[in-house]
């Protein structure tokens, strides 16, 4: 069966978040753990909702710790996020040809609304499936067939793209296809190791393997 849609994850995928997630986490934990977290030690928090990974660190300052996580995101957002180069010709080309499109992230849909606005990705998403759209977040189908009924798709139709061991297994859970994207921060061979159908060196290698026209 022909895929017509694609379900993209959004940080570290669609937009390049890391360097703002990396400040968030450590202007956070620098606040509670003076000195004990390297940038090396907070990547490893990048994919996993806010909650999982904070409740590993302080079950009882959780939903501080969010609210401090999330205050300085929101205020260093628009300095700190970028552009992957051929993102927004690739999600404009599928759009253009008429591919259903979602965005599932374990964000909150409105952080999740401000990067896609940012970059000027906005239009080409109707349906966004953030953390405070589901009960259980990636790699629990919940969100993927919360996304795949609004557009009014199945499984077997889709592809789920993202860059972290979360989007994969989630694909893999749902019974979609799965894009793994080679610029992770968590290394291409990590993700490698989890066995994408497919790893896309840059986000117009999706045209590609869709059968559809590269960019030139």
């Amino acid at each position: 069966m022909k895929i017509d849609t694609v379900l993209f994850d959004l940080d570290g995928t669609l937009i390049n978040t890391n360097e703002l997630i990396i400040a968030s986490f450590l202007h956070t934990l620098d606040h509670y753990f003076p000195n004990e977290y390297t940038r090396e030690k907070v990547i490893e928090f990048i994919g996993p909702s806010l909650h999982d990974s904070f409740s590993r660190l302080n079950p009882d300052k959780v939903d501080e710790m969010i609210d401090m996580y999330r205050t300085f995101n929101h205020e260093k957002h628009d300095e700190l996020v970028l552009e992957y180069g051929t993102v927004k010709e690739t999600v404009k080309a599928l759009h253009e040809k008429g591919y259903k499109l979602a965005v599932v992230t374990t964000k909150r849909s409105d952080t999740a609304r401000m990067g896609l606005k940012l970059m000027g990705l906005e239009p080409y998403f109707p349906v966004l499936v953030g953390i405070d759209n589901v009960e259980k977040v990636k790699p629990d189908p919940e969100p993927l067939l919360n996304a795949l009924e609004q557009l009014d798709s199945s499984p077997e139709r889709a592809i789920m793209v993202g860059d972290s061991q979360y989007d994969v297994l989630g694909g893999k859970n749902t019974g979609t296809k799965t894009a793994a994207v080679a610029w992770t921060i968590k290394g291409r061979e990590f993700l490698e190791a989890y066995e994408p159908d497919v790893m896309l060196e840059t986000m117009s290698d999706l045209l590609t393997y869709l059968g559809e026209d590269s960019l030139g």
